[in-house]
């Protein structure tokens, strides 16, 4: 097989790549991973660094739990809630490890969520209900999913009297799915279960109103869809919820009453940190506002629709989903030919530089396709490209 060389020099790209520090000899379709970080606001992440080491007595000291404040301020105003609800954490999983770590399970207590969940979180839940006794318990969705109705109707013949805790991902690892989390924690409420939404993929990439979402717990990664620095999430706990978040790492912050609320004194001062990549959220918030980012977004998710319609002509296969935006955003994942899923997935990268993930999951095979704001049509007519011609042998 001969490998296309993309002519990089000649296609045309968007206005907003030239901020991306990206190389322009690979395609990169996999902003899901660990996002891409814009150059302002990389730039404002390195001069928090360097003011550090300026004086890091003086900045960790005396700056750093304003600096943080302001940051998560920003940061609160554009999940449409309030900073108090809030609290940085490393990423993620660490956030849905905090919750796990923290509620009082009890033998026979049920953990229900899908069969669509990621790797860490799955551990994570599996790992304390080892602990506790309680059992963690992955309810199939099969696909085609179709409507957000059938979807909560489905996970809810999951639901037993035991149940203590619905934990979901808003936008699924392996399927790339939006998840209809407001139907679920809406029910969830009434019904006096507990909401444990892992929004790694969601900040940036749709739009979120955590307090209008009748979440107990959400945490969300800001380094992916959002572009902030690596190393910055958050997680948020409704009125009420906080009390009963206990730190992962007691330091400091444990006993001091001069930061905030408890909830911010227990997360806030974990021991020394670098705090840049936190700090520099508000940054990442401001550059997505100067910038129209739900225009971005729009663009990326029609060019998505387009590339992922042309995916399914091309393998022949079924498409998982609905084309809407109310099951995808600027992530989508489309099936691959099982047998001929590990051929493409040894000639993307190493002979075409294209920077996609290919997998298997439960028995089917996969495409996983970001489309960020630096991605081009072109960048689409060379992936489809490089998959027929692997299809061709």
């Amino acid at each position: 097989m001969t490998a296309q060389v993309l002519p990089t020099l000649t296609l045309p790209l968007p206005e907003l790549a030239r901020h991306f520090l990206l190389r322009d000899d690979i395609v990169f379709l996999n902003h899901g991973s660990y996002g891409a970080c814009p150059r302002p606001v990389f730039e404002t992440y390195q001069s928090w660094q360097l003011e550090l080491e300026r004086d890091p007595v003086d900045f960790i000291g005396r700056r750093t739990q304003d600096l943080m404040a302001a940051s998560r301020s920003e940061l609160a105003a554009f999940l449409h809630t309030t900073p108090d609800k809030l609290v940085f954490v490393p990423n993620a999983t660490y956030g849905v490890n905090v919750v796990a770590r923290s509620l009082k399970l009890e033998p026979g207590d049920e953990i229900l969520t899908t069969d669509h969940e990621y790797g860490a979180v799955n551990n994570t839940w599996r790992f304390n209900c080892g602990r506790t006794g309680a059992v963690y318990i992955n309810h199939p969705i099969p696909l085609p999913v179709t409507t957000p109705e059938e979807f909560v109707e489905r996970l809810w013949e999951g639901v037993t009297p035991r149940t203590k805790v619905i934990t979901l991902s808003h936008i699924t690892s392996p399927t790339a799915l939006i998840f209809p989390v407001e139907m679920v924690c809406r029910r969830a409420r009434a019904e006096g279960i507990l909401t444990v939404i892992d929004g790694a993929h969601a900040p940036g990439q749709i739009d979120l109103d955590l307090d209008a979402m009748g979440v107990d717990y959400y945490t969300g990664n800001c380094h992916k869809w959002l572009c902030a620095p690596k190393g910055s999430a958050f997680l948020y706990a409704a009125t009420g919820r906080d009390p009963d978040l206990e730190p992962l790492v007691v330091s400091h912050g444990w006993s001091n009453t001069g930061l905030g609320t408890r909830f911010q004194n227990n997360f806030t001062w974990t021991g020394t940190m670098d705090p840049a990549a936190y700090i520099s959220v508000g940054e990442a918030v401001r550059f997505q506002r100067e910038h129209d980012w739900p225009s971005v977004r729009a663009a990326c998710h029609a060019l998505a629709s387009e590339t992922r319609a042309r995916l399914n002509e091309l393998t022949g296969l079924d498409p998982i989903c609905p084309d809407s935006a109310t099951w995808y955003g600027q992530m989508f994942v489309a099936r691959l030919p099982v047998e001929a899923r590990q051929r493409i997935a040894e000639a993307l990268w190493p002979q075409y530089r294209i920077e996609v993930p290919v997998y298997p999951w439960q028995d089917q095979a996969f495409i996983r396709v970001s489309v960020q704001a630096y991605n081009t049509p072109a960048h689409m007519d060379y992936l489809l490209d490089a998959i027929a011609q692997c299809l061709r042998g």
